[in-house]
């Protein structure tokens, strides 16, 4: 069982859950919330000292999309952490097209950017010891049921994935639902390649599903707000969306439960909830060593 952990993304939603959850795990001794605003995250603070009875919950400010913010967190750490859960995403904005000055769409740099040079730096600096989860998400296979398709390749090389981070990919889109997925496929293809690179440490990218009571449709337009949280709504009477305790608890089981096996890409085996699969049996895409390398040397391309 893990002793210490570092989620992003911590002052809400499946962050803030998943802390509560993990609170309550035998042994857990060091819970460290990552966020951006240093004022939710105390009250974040503040509220799961009280629904768990535990003081074990430290602030670390983080901004994902910031690489100063995000190396800067990992040199307060004192000391290593056994655990991180890449949580902080979402839909980079109402401006999400925009480039930032790494020279990545702000959709691109909230989701993975940031969360790729966090977990490199640890690894680095030695304060990453067993096992990393990345939030995926089923929109990297496809989900029909919220109309988004599968992502669509040509090639699948260096240049095409590097036209995914930077925007090129989308042309002139204003919808932030069509990079998303792409994204996030490329997030567990380079999870499964820094895999290879780190046998010692176990990498797990684990969608929590389709969960209410999550921020990720916040930052989207008043319209498509309507039309996405209206499907939810609708799916979640329809057993088709699931409670943010159950989300929470994919990224609990994932970091605790070593039967998950490092490199895979966990999602729901079929629609939004329900048991999970490896998603590379699904989308055998997944599973080319020279598509997740590819991946990862694109992301590599926007760090200096």
């Amino acid at each position: 069982m893990l002793k210490s952990i570092l989620i992003t993304g911590a002052n809400a939603g499946l962050g803030k859950e998943a802390a509560r959850q993990l609170a309550l795990q035998k042994g857990m001794e060091k819970i460290y919330l990552g966020c951006r605003n240093l004022d939710k995250a105390k009250a974040a603070k503040l509220e799961l000292e009280r629904s768990t009875g535990k003081s074990i919950f430290e602030i670390v400010l983080i901004d994902v999309a910031d690489l100063n913010s995000v190396r800067a967190a990992v040199e307060s750490l004192k000391e290593p952490i056994e655990g991180l859960i890449m949580n902080a995403g979402g839909t980079g904005g109402k401006r999400f097209y925009e480039k930032t000055k790494d020279g990545v769409t702000q959709i691109f740099a909230v989701n993975l950017l940031g969360h790729v040079v966090l977990t490199e730096a640890l690894l680095k600096a030695e304060k990453l010891t067993k096992v990393t989860l990345y939030a995926g998400s089923e929109a990297a296979r496809g989900v029909k049921e919220m109309g988004m398709k599968r992502p669509d390749l040509k090639s699948s090389s260096v240049d095409e994935f590097t036209s995914i981070c930077n925007g090129i990919f989308f042309g002139n889109t204003k919808d932030a639902t069509k990079p998303y997925g792409p994204i996030k496929y490329m997030a567990a293809l380079w999870m499964s390649s820094i895999a290879r690179q780190y046998p010692e440490i176990r990498f797990v990218t684990m969608s929590p599903g389709a969960t209410t009571g999550t921020e990720g449709f916040n930052t989207l337009s008043p319209v498509k707000q309507y039309i996405m949280k209206g499907m939810m709504r609708v799916m979640l009477l329809l057993g088709k969306v699931h409670k943010l305790e159950v989300g929470a608890k994919r990224f609990v089981d994932g970091v605790q439960n070593e039967s998950f096996k490092s490199g895979v890409f966990y999602a729901s085996k079929s629609g939004l909830t329900g048991p999970i699969a490896d998603q590379g049996t699904i989308f055998s895409d997944l599973n080319s060593e020279i598509f997740q390398d590819n991946a990862n040397a694109a992301i590599h391309r926007f760090i200096k």
